[in-house]
């Protein structure tokens, strides 16, 4: 059986299928035996009172840190939990229809959420929320989150197949040698495709309703650059597509030796490869692929994988080990950029806007919650500090910004966090400070912007679904979001323009950074500073140095003058395709 969905990270996996969702639940399970139904209530009970434990470190902590609103969402999910309906009917389905907790949680969750889905009010769909939260929390303490239901190995490699891959799910990605993704949800830009793309392992996105056709042990092949997955191949198709598996493996490593190389043109002109990265693993990748250093950290994966709300000292030490496992010890990271697709219940960000990418997210929310942004660019600035001692540096990018007020507003905040950091005796050095590019206003005012940042760093993921009026993740409209479309590239030459005209460094850290057709139109238009994932760096390092600059010139003034996404897309092809046939399946279509 073929389904087709969103290529999102090329390659070619043939392995094992094992599926997970948002609970950590099997979708079956076996009844228990009459002597497994005690041990399966004291398993709930411990659960309980661990999660509710939880909860209530949880809430004083972001009460102590963020404020007494903020904390009551801890407070309102440990009232579910101590909801003596809750408990009675799961331990009733637990005694009486002999189910194990995790599958009675489900039920449970099944139940309310039919019950509530056509409501039209919204107090009521968000108390859906809740308890799905609380669910979540229970079912990651009574199973082995990210490992087999039946406790047996299965065969390698193994494909992670989930309706979508979550943060807190990610991060015991490691505990896995996960050799592919496929998920239901999600597009290029989402969780799963940045995770996959990091690994450098083949990933499909938007596979309507997989789940419902592949279980946990089930032969799969997952063809990242065409976008297709193959569920229970017959033996044909299998030896078929081991070839093409072990054709992109050796590409690859070809490609992988070329790390200690300077990036540099066919001409001669250097470039700046950098990487965008989550963690220190994703550091630690950077530097084996040859970056030259971490033009991206984003340090919202540090808060949305955490158990709790991080303090100064916990960041001080995440971006202190970020600095150290990082390439030249050269780090831009990033303000917490939350809201959108990435939420935290502590915060206040859980869904409730109609549109929350164009809402309350990334520096909007930080402006909310000044002593909670301020003890973030303190550690920020604390870690500049560290890396200045070690020989590198540390540069602060602030995301998300549309006028000239909030630029001016996040200076003054770094002065009064330089100002508390001297008054506990710690001088930091002069740390660069610089603005995202992904609001059209900011894009179109962009000149009268650059007098007041070090640098610019392109995020070009939302501003192509900004500039084309089209949700990222939503299926319908998520064709529209194309970064080879005519009107991105005028927009994203206007601000080259302008950056190289008053001689402010740029980078491009969005996702087609790494693509190689784009690279070449990038290129053309001036940019020599491209930020991606560690994975695609040496396949870019490689395209570099088989085109020159004039070259690249003569490409993009072509590609400028047609009219339409589809043209630009296969005169791009056929360009690549000449100058470096076998980085082809290295694009995804």
């Amino acid at each position: 059986m073929m389904r087709r969905g969103i290529p999102v990270s090329p390659g070619v996996v043939v392995g094992t299928a094992y599926c997970i969702d948002q609970v950590f639940a099997p979708t079956t399970a076996e009844c228990l035996s009459d002597g497994e139904i005690a041990s399966e209530l004291a398993r709930y009970q411990a659960a309980r009172h661990r999660v509710a434990g939880e909860l209530h470190a949880l809430q004083r902590k972001v009460s102590r840190q963020v404020g007494p609103d903020e904390a009551a969402i801890f407070a309102m999910h440990e009232s579910i939990l101590r909801d003596v309906a809750f408990t009675e009917r799961v331990e009733q389905w637990i005694s009486e229809e002999r189910m194990p907790a995790c599958a009675a949680l489900r039920r449970l969750l099944e139940e309310y959420t039919h019950l509530f889905e056509r409501t039209t009010d919204e107090y009521l769909r968000e108390r859906v929320n809740d308890l799905r939260d609380v669910v979540v929390r229970l079912s990651a303490h009574l199973s082995e989150v990210l490992h087999p239901h039946d406790r047996q190995p299965l065969p390698q490699p193994l494909i992670l197949v989930a309706d979508e891959l979550l943060p807190s799910q990610a991060v015991v990605l490691g505990d896995l040698e996960v050799q592919g993704i496929v998920t239901q949800a999600g597009s290029q830009t989402s969780h799963a495709a940045i995770i996959a793309r990091s690994r450098g392992i083949p990933a499909v996105c938007g596979v309507s309703s997989i789940l419902r056709h592949i279980h946990t042990g089930d032969p799969i092949i997952v063809d990242g650059r065409a976008g297709t997955v193959i569920i229970r191949p017959d033996a044909e198709t299998t030896a078929a597509y081991r070839k093409l598996e072990r054709e992109y493996l050796h590409l690859k490593d070809a490609l992988a030796a070329n790390r200690d190389v300077p990036a540099v043109t066919g001409d001669g002109i250097p470039l700046q490869l950098l990487a965008n990265i989550n963690s220190t693993a994703d550091a630690r990748a950077a530097e084996a692929m040859g970056a030259s250093g971490v033009g991206l950290f984003r340090t919202e994966y540090l808060y949305l994988t955490h158990p709790s709300v991080p303090d100064e000292g916990e960041q001080l030490e995440a971006y202190q080990a970020v600095v150290d496992a990082s390439p030249n010890r050269s780090v831009t990271i990033r303000t917490l950029d939350i809201g959108g697709d990435k939420t935290v219940p502590y915060l206040g960000v859980r869904h409730r806007e109609a549109n929350p990418f164009m809402g309350w997210r990334s520096i909007r929310l930080s402006f909310e919650h000044p002593d909670f942004f301020a003890a973030q660019i303190r550690a920020i600035l604390a870690a500049a500090a560290y890396a200045a001692k070690k020989g590198g540096e540390v540069r602060i990018l602030f995301p998300m910004i549309s006028n000239l007020e909030e630029i001016r507003r996040v200076r003054a905040m770094v002065r009064r966090a330089r100002r508390d950091l001297a008054q506990r005796g710690l001088e930091v050095p002069a740390t660069p400070l610089g603005m995202m590019i992904e609001v059209p206003a900011a894009a179109v005012s962009i000149d009268t912007l650059l007098p007041f940042v070090d640098f610019v760093s392109i995020g070009s993921n939302d501003l192509v679904q900004y500039l084309m009026a089209a949700d990222r993740d939503n299926p319908k409209v998520s064709h529209l979001c194309q970064p080879l479309a005519p009107a991105v590239l005028r927009v994203l030459h206007h601000v080259i323009t302008a950056c190289l005209e008053s001689n402010t460094p740029v980078t491009l850290c969005g996702e087609m950074a790494g693509h190689p057709r784009a690279f070449l139109l990038l290129l053309g238009m001036g940019l020599r500073s491209f930020s991606m994932s560690p994975a695609w760096i040496s396949s870019i390092k490689n395209l570099a140095a088989r085109v020159t600059i004039p070259q690249a010139r003569e490409i993009f003034e072509r590609a400028m003058k047609l009219k339409t996404t589809g043209r630009v897309r296969r005169f791009l092809g056929k360009r690549l395709a000449e100058i470096a046939p076998d980085l082809a399946m290295m694009e995804v279509d």
